[in-house]
């Protein structure tokens, strides 16, 4: 119904009531408010109608059209908000002629289109843009009102976010990767945010000039303005990364196999990001900055606590036994492992024995903080000093006393990392030194990178050569299956609270390129993310 229609339809009611007498328009009123006239219209219930979920959105839409935003706002479960937003969206990010052209409602939901212009200080651009509502009861008046979100002002906006348009807080950047070639969002769409980031961090140090936009404000502070449209062009600076094209292409491939994976390369030689991907709903960097159990990936630096400290050697004693019990609590393998008490370390790794790395927990002179001080000094990991060029969390082993601590050694219990720590372990585990990862290079800004003491010569050396076996004759076989060159992996998978299916985990590496990944609810570590490495790894450094 066209809104000409809808206006003669309510205009004709109200004429009809006006010119009617005494029962006439007594009649329409009971009609039209379900009232008999002997009390209040009881509240209605259930889910809105066809009619009134049209209803609804048209007032909201006619509203919103003439800039009204109380008045839209009342239309809404939420005024407040809705009107605090919709006041912005004309006074800050000054949006004018907006047209709303809905589409056809599925239920209670209604897609639209929004045709706009936007224009700040002389310069003006249109802006086009699609969205959704829906329309709920209201739950003590019982009216049919739009379900308020942010999201329905625009599709990019979350909450706490608003709209602004003005001068761009920081000049734009052409970001270049080894190769010389420069990366966008639009060839490499994982990259976008990261993008948005350096360009917060970077654009005024990268020569360049800012333009007018219409951008995002984001609530939280560090995050970084997502530009929608620009009314004037700047002139971007060249920001230069350590990403390889090629490698960045794979990964962006590899994630899309899987919903909800991350992925990070490193070149373990300089600790260089070459590459850094997410394919996720949500939009977050999960690969530099997630918080998660990383699952018998955690093995490796385990392995290396036992080795430092004299517990064991590659090809000492390990036994798997079928479980193991730790100050009450019980650890099992994974279903169907066959226990084996002559098994070395060696064995228990590349099987990613769970039983055998808890028994070995109690030796001494192992202590409940040991597992964090080589976490700490040997691997650079929890002392949140990383400094890569954009924000990452830095791992986190805490010292564990009770089940935790043995929880820990396997990654559980309180250990959370993400695909980047896991690409530096990795990194620092076949070399034997710590290089703190980056994406850009600290001689930009001067900004310090963190150190660590690094594995001694003969740790990284066993600790190599168990990755080499669950490669190609372990956990990690099938995943890096067909790939040439050195190679070595770790598998992980990784159980969460209230998830039915455990997170897949794989770090491996090919000659000098790391990689690590994660898939959440992925399985086994060699079902989704390790697919996701061996393609990063195939494309090389």
């Amino acid at each position: 119904m066209g809104k000409g229609v809808k206006a003669a339809v309510v205009g004709g009611v109200f004429a009809v009531m006006l010119g009617g007498a005494g029962y006439g328009a007594y009649n329409l009123v009971s009609a039209v408010d379900g009232t008999d006239g002997d009390g209040p219209a009881p509240v209605r219930t259930g889910p809105p109608g066809e009619e009134e979920v049209e209803a609804a959105s048209a007032k909201f839409f006619a509203a919103w059209e003439k800039g009204e935003a109380a008045t839209a706002a009342s239309y809404t479960n939420n005024a407040a908000a809705a009107g605090q937003l919709l006041t912005a969206y004309g006074a800050d990010a000054h949006i004018t002629d907006v047209d709303i052209t809905p589409g056809a409602a599925g239920g209670t939901s209604v897609p639209f289109t929004v045709r706009a212009r936007v224009s700040y200080e002389g310069k003006s651009a249109p802006l086009t843009y699609k969205s959704s509502l829906t329309v709920v009861r209201g739950v003590t008046t019982g009216r049919a009102l739009v379900d308020w979100k942010p999201s329905v002002v625009h599709p990019e906006l979350k909450e706490g976010d608003t709209l602004v348009t003005a001068e761009s807080a920081s000049p734009p950047i052409e970001a270049v990767g080894r190769d010389g070639g420069v990366l966008t969002k639009e060839k490499y769409p994982s990259l976008g945010p990261v993008l948005d980031t350096l360009r917060a961090k970077y654009g005024d140090k990268a020569g360049g000039r800012p333009g007018v936009e219409l951008v995002v404000r984001h609530t939280a502070q560090e995050a970084p303005d997502t530009p929608l449209l620009t009314l004037a062009e700047g002139e971007p600076g060249t920001l230069r990364t350590t990403l390889s094209a090629r490698v960045q292409a794979a990964a962006e491939r590899a994630v899309k196999r899987y919903g909800e994976s991350s992925v990070v390369a490193v070149k373990p030689s300089t600790g260089e990001v070459l590459a850094v991907a997410n394919n996720r709903a949500d939009g977050f960097n999960a690969a530099f900055q997630g918080q998660v159990a990383p699952g018998s990936t955690m093995k490796i630096i385990t392995a290396a606590m036992l080795i430092d400290n004299g517990v064991a050697s590659m090809n000492g004693p390990a036994p798997c036994p079928d479980t193991a019990t730790w100050q009450s609590q019980t650890f099992h393998n994974l279903p169907g492992m066959e226990p084996d008490e002559n098994a070395t370390l060696a064995g228990s790794f590349l099987r990613s024995c769970n039983t055998a790395f808890i028994k070995l927990v109690d030796e001494e002179p192992l202590t409940d903080a040991s597992l964090t001080t080589e976490a700490e000094e040997r691997f650079g990991l929890g002392r949140d000093d990383w400094q890569t060029g954009i924000a990452s969390f830095d791992g986190r082993v805490p010292a564990s006393g009770g089940p935790d601590r043995a929880a820990n050694a396997i990654g559980q219990g309180q250990v959370q990392m993400n695909p980047l720590n896991m690409a530096s372990v990795t990194a620092t585990a076949i070399t034997g030194t710590f290089r703190q990862p980056y994406l850009v290079s600290p001689d930009l800004d001067g900004r310090p990178l963190a150190t660590a003491k690094g594995l001694p010569a003969g740790t990284a050396a066993q600790l190599k050569q168990m990755m080499r076996l669950t490669a190609t004759q372990g956990t990690g076989r099938e995943a890096m299956a067909g790939l040439g060159g050195d190679i070595g992996a770790k598998t992980g998978s990784a159980e969460v609270d209230r998830q039915a299916t455990s997170n897949s985990w794989f770090t491996g590496f090919r000659d000098d390129l790391a990689a690590a990944a994660m898939t959440e609810e992925g399985g086994h570590g060699g079902d989704a993310a390790g697919p996701i490495v061996a393609d990063v790894l195939r494309a090389g450094g």
